[in-house]
């Protein structure tokens, strides 16, 4: 696992060091830049950049950029490509030499006989970028789910157009390429779901390379198109619930296995939940014995007093006793009013909860491990979030009359209190939500339960001039264009599509990845390996959620591994006591960062609306949490990226 970097520009050399310091913690076992002869007539070069953590031969013969074929094709990569050994003997078979032990080499080697076509040979989490030398073509690749995040701008230098990538969009800043400035169709985007999809950037003229998409820079002309995509269209009904149950297992079987290949120590994180449980018991199948150092994240009981999270410990403890691992518990205790700037400088937007915690817990499993597996996925794979069991609820009053009903839904989202007093409660936010979308049509019924500050909250929040350079942007556009793709599919499955595409690569597997790496840790998601996703794409919605029952043939399967008090417990969720956190040690912060003085100054929202979601949110009439933290640490990455240079 590693940070890439690349450009077409002038001064390369130069521009690639400042670069690679920027995300020198991607990786600090090495660093590699190549620079090639001048492509353009005024002197603009093709250059890339590598910072490695090394995990799969760790010797020196792994240093990238790497090239092949007597120097015509060179490579930076960041990943791991899973069934490279099968790849490099059917490569063997067809003329191929390896002189490393390297999943980067098969990988160059396979662009070299295949081109693009390589890539859906590929099981694994990548983004790469190789330079064909003869042709003078850059070509930058992302694996099927967005597992590991890429970023690329094509800005003017004079008269010529240049382009950059990398790994991080710190990097790209640090070439000095790109100005400093807010994305504004980024930000409405932004604060509608505490995320952008792709691909947008809170960064004007810096955007995330989709998943499964493949750019190819060319004459100073850049492509992009979609090499792959997941197909629900091959159904495959009149299979028992046996026959489902006995595929899942084998297939998660042999992907841990497929995951677990590794020259460093690893590990698992482990919640108690269902997923993390189950990727405990696979890899104590193929550990030889040896116990599966595990990680887990507790919350402290007084910090749950505001929040609704059930605590994991009792679970993870009884999944640790139960696989007899090497059990490691970090109570989340942070010092949170100054580990947010960090947070917001690694992350690289505002941030949400989830992202405090994924970083806490992969900096302690760092101090042992180099890798570690993580259940990542399962809810998006196997439905196993309460919107989708919602969006089922309200399905059922379809039949009540469309104008019975949404008068109905208005007057109970308007009686229905925002919390309750002293108390913060997500449940009743919750609930509001679902009474305000449920007589919505289908896809904006979906879209209600993703919003957090709504198309009428935004105008509230938004200063005039804001409201007026925002009219007309549709921050559900991308959500739309995917729930078109997916007008064919059943319901259920239109969602988990959608999710795939947005929710998860651009907010769970982004935080996953920018919170780890921040440590220098790997993090692999076995149930984002092509053979699970493709494998659940062919099951029946209702074997995935059966009446309100979600991940049910997931949690059959797990009844044959895993006790049944830990496969049937109540989900959890994986965040971090924010509520308390705003009444506590981040009250402070916001009173400064949020005061009418600074909103004023920013110039972006009305400071009255601001203090108005501050001060309900802290009496407990609203549940406005995650709305305050997003508006703070907005703040925070204002300061961090556009005022700092």
């Amino acid at each position: 696992m590693c940070g890439i970097a690349g450009l077409v520009s002038f001064e390369t050399e130069a521009r690639m060091g400042a670069m690679l310091k920027a995300i020198e913690h991607r990786g600090r076992d090495d660093e590699g830049v190549r620079s090639f002869d001048e492509i353009t007539d005024e002197g603009q070069r093709a250059c890339l950049g590598h910072r490695r953590l090394a995990i799969i031969d760790t010797s020196p013969a792994g240093h990238e950029p790497m090239s092949y074929a007597e120097g015509r094709y060179w490579i930076t990569f960041n990943g791991e490509i899973y069934n490279y050994r099968e790849l490099r003997d059917e490569l063997e078979l067809r003329g191929a030499s390896f002189q490393t032990d390297t999943d980067t080499e098969v990988l160059l080697a396979s662009f070299a006989e295949w081109g693009t076509g390589c890539l859906n040979r590929l099981n694994g989490m990548f983004e790469f970028a190789i330079w064909d030398e003869r042709e003078r073509v850059m070509t930058v690749a992302r694996d099927r789910l967005g597992i590991k995040p890429l970023y690329y701008a094509t800005p003017m230098e004079g008269a010529n157009q240049s382009f950059v990538f990398a790994s991080e969009i710190k990097a790209i800043l640090a070439s000095g390429m790109v100005e400093r400035a807010i994305d504004l169709e980024g930000l409405n985007q932004q604060l509608t779901f505490l995320w952008t999809p792709d691909p947008h950037t809170l960064f004007r003229g810096i955007k995330k390379l989709p998943p499964a998409h493949v750019l190819t820079w060319r004459d100073g002309q850049v492509t992009v198109r979609e090499w792959w995509d997941v197909s629900f269209d091959e159904i495959e009904e009149g299979r028992s619930e046996a026959y489902w149950r006995e595929r899942i297992l084998e297939t998660f079987d042999r992907v841990v296995k497929m995951e677990m290949v590794a020259d460093v120590p690893l590990g698992s994180f482990l919640s108690g939940g269902v997923d993390s449980s189950m990727i405990v018991g696979m890899m104590k199948r193929h550990s030889d014995g040896r116990p599966v150092s595990t990680y887990t994240i507790g919350i402290e009981q007084e910090d749950l007093h505001y929040d609704i999270i059930p605590s994991d410990l009792p679970f993870a403890r009884r999944v640790g006793k139960f696989f007899e691992t090497d059990y490691h518990e970090i109570m989340l205790k942070p010092d949170v009013a100054a580990l947010l700037p960090k947070m917001v400088y690694h992350m690289e937007m505002p941030v949400i909860d989830m992202a405090i915690s994924s970083y806490l817990v992969s900096r302690a499993a760092r101090e042992t491990l180099t890798v570690l597996l993580s259940g990542m996925g399962g809810d998006e794979v196997f439905a196993g979030y309460p919107r989708q069991m919602a969006m089922a609820l309200a399905g059922a009053l379809d039949v009540v009359p469309g104008v019975f009903r949404r008068s109905v839904m208005k007057t109970l989202a308007h009686a229905l209190p925002g919390g309750l007093p002293g108390k913060l409660t997500a449940p009743l936010r919750n609930a509001k939500k679902f009474a305000r979308s449920a007589a919505l049509d289908f896809e904006n019924r979906y879209l209600g339960y993703e919003t957090y500050f709504t198309d009428e909250a935004k105008q509230a929040l938004f200063t005039e001039d804001l409201r007026e350079a925002t009219r007309g942007m549709d921050a559900y556009s991308e959500h739309r264009r995917y729930f078109s793709r997916a007008s064919h599919a059943a319901p259920l499955n239109r969602l988990l599509y959608v999710d795939m595409k947005t929710f998860l690569p651009c907010l769970n597997l982004d935080y996953t990845d920018k919170t780890s790496m921040a440590t220098t840790l790997e993090v692999r998601v076995p149930f984002l390996n092509q053979e699970m996703v493709e494998l659940a794409a062919r099951m029946p919605p209702r074997l995935k959620l059966r009446g309100l029952q979600r991940k049910y043939i997931l949690k059959r399967a797990a009844e044959t591994i895993l006790p049944r008090d830990v496969v049937w417990r109540k989900k959890a969720g994986f965040g971090a006591p924010i509520r308390s956190w705003l009444r506590g040690p981040l009250r402070p912060m916001v009173e400064d960062l949020l005061s009418e003085e600074t909103v004023k100054r920013r110039g972006l929202f009305r400071p009255e609306e601001v203090q108005r979601i501050v001060a309900a949110n802290l009496s407990g009439r609203e549940d406005y949490a995650l709305h305050v933290l997003q508006l703070l640490t907005l703040e925070l990455w204002h300061s961090t990226f556009i005022d700092s240079k």
